[in-house]
C-alpha cells in the first residue's frame, strides 16, 4: 500500500439574497443596490459594472427605498421606521433619523438633491431636508387613510405624486395640501377587488405613469385626472419601474420575472404625435422583478432570484438578444 494524502472539503450552504431595490446616481456613474437581508451594495458602471463597495446588512435592519441625494450621499429607508445614511468610506450607517410615521415604504429625493420626501404607513409624505452631516425634518404633508407604497418627484420640484391603494395623490410641496386625487380601480373584467399601485414616475410633461397589481401600465394626465394610455402587460402585477433621464424610455419589471421596456416613437415617419410603444419582454428572472433603474446605456433588473441583469439598450449592441445581457452573481468573500 502506498501513501494516500487526505483532502478535506468543507461546503458552504449559500442561501443567496434577493433584490429588493435599486438606485442610480443621477448623473453619476454608480447604482446602489439593497438586498433582503439589509445589506447594500455599490457597483460601478465603469468595466462592466464591477462590484465597488458592500455594506453589510442584518436581520433587524430591511432596507425598502434607496435613493442618492446631494451628490454622492446614499439614504435608505426601512420598514423599521428610519432614514439612514451610509457612509461610503468606512463602509457602515453614518446616522439615522426616525421618520415618525410608523413603517417607511417609499422614499425619494427631489431632482435638486435638497430634499427627501417617505411615505409612511400612516398614510402621511413627510419632507426632510438634507443638511451637512445629515438630513433635518421640514413638515408633513396632507395625510390621508392608507400607507404610501410609492412616491416620485414632479422634475421641478412643485408637486410629488403619491400611489396607494385604490387611489394616486398628487401633493402641492409648497401648501402641503393635496390638488388631485386619481382613482385607478374600477372594475376589471367585472372582478372587483383593491388595485395596488406599486410604482409611480412624475414625467416633466405633468404625466403621472403607474403600475399596478392588475398588470397595467397606466398614463395619467394629473391636472385633469383622465386617463392617457392604459398598457396590460401581464396577468399578474408590475412591481416596479423606472424611467430614462431623457424620459424617452421606460423599464417595467413584473411579478412573473419578465420586463418590458416602453418607448415614446412618432405615431409615423417625420410626425411630432408620438405613443408610448412597448417592446417584447425579456424573462431574465424566475421570480419576482421587485427592483428596475435605466442608466443611459442599459435596463438594469433585480429580484428575489438574488440575480442581477443588466441589459444593453437595443440601439447599443451590435448583436441583438439574450447573450448580450450581463448577469451579475455575487459570492461573498
Amino acid at each position: 500500500m502506498g501513501e494516500f494524502e487526505v483532502h478535506r472539503v468543507r461546503f458552504f450552504g449559500l442561501v443567496p439574497a434577493g433584490v429588493r431595490c435599486l438606485a442610480c446616481q443621477p448623473r453619476g456613474g454608480r447604482l446602489a443596490l439593497a438586498r433582503t437581508d439589509g445589506a447594500v451594495e455599490i457597483y460601478n458602471f465603469a468595466a462592466n459594472y464591477f462590484q465597488e463597495k458592500v455594506i453589510p446588512g442584518h436581520d433587524a435592519r430591511s432596507v425598502e427605498s434607496l435613493c442618492w441625494a446631494a451628490g454622492e450621499r446614499l439614504f435608505g429607508a426601512s420598514l423599521g421606521g428610519e432614514v439612514s445614511e451610509y457612509d461610503l468610506a468606512r463602509l457602515c450607517v453614518s446616522h439615522s433619523v426616525d421618520g415618525g410615521g410608523g413603517p417607511i415604504w417609499s422614499m425619494a429625493a427631489n431632482s435638486a438633491g435638497t430634499q427627501l420626501a417617505i411615505g409612511c404607513e400612516d398614510g402621511s409624505v413627510k419632507l426632510f431636508q438634507v443638511v451637512p452631516g445629515g438630513i433635518q425634518f421640514e413638515r408633513n404633508l396632507d395625510r390621508r387613510k392608507g400607507r404610501i407604497l410609492c412616491l416620485s418627484w414632479h422634475p421641478s420640484g412643485t408637486h410629488i405624486v403619491a400611489g396607494s391603494i385604490d387611489i394616486l395623490r398628487v401633493l402641492d410641496v409648497s401648501s402641503g395640501q393635496t390638488v388631485q386625487r386619481i382613482l385607478v380601480n374600477y372594475q376589471v373584467q367585472k372582478v372587483k377587488r383593491e388595485c395596488v399601485v406599486w410604482s409611480v414616475a412624475f414625467l416633466s410633461s405633468g404625466t403621472v405613469v403607474a403600475a399596478d397589481s392588475f398588470g397595467r401600465v397606466q398614463f395619467w394626465d394629473w391636472e385633469r385626472g383622465t386617463l392617457l394610455e392604459s398598457h396590460t402587460v401581464s396577468t399578474s402585477a408590475v412591481l416596479s419601474l423606472a424611467v430614462a433621464e431623457k424620459e424617452d424610455s421606460i423599464i417595467v419589471g413584473t411579478s412573473t420575472g419578465a420586463t418590458y421596456q416602453f418607448q415614446l416613437l412618432p405615431v409615423k415617419m417625420g410626425s411630432l404625435e408620438k405613443r408610448w410603444v412597448r417592446t417584447k419582454p425579456f424573462q431574465h428572472h424566475t421570480h419576482d422583478v421587485r427592483a428596475v433603474a435605466h442608466s443611459s446605456t442599459a435596463l438594469i433588473s433585480g429580484g428575489l432570484d438574488a440575480q442581477l441583469v443588466i441589459r444593453p439598450l437595443m440601439e447599443k449592441v451590435q448583436k441583438k438578444g439574450y447573450e448580450a445581457a450581463l448577469r451579475k452573481f455575487t459570492f461573498p468573500h
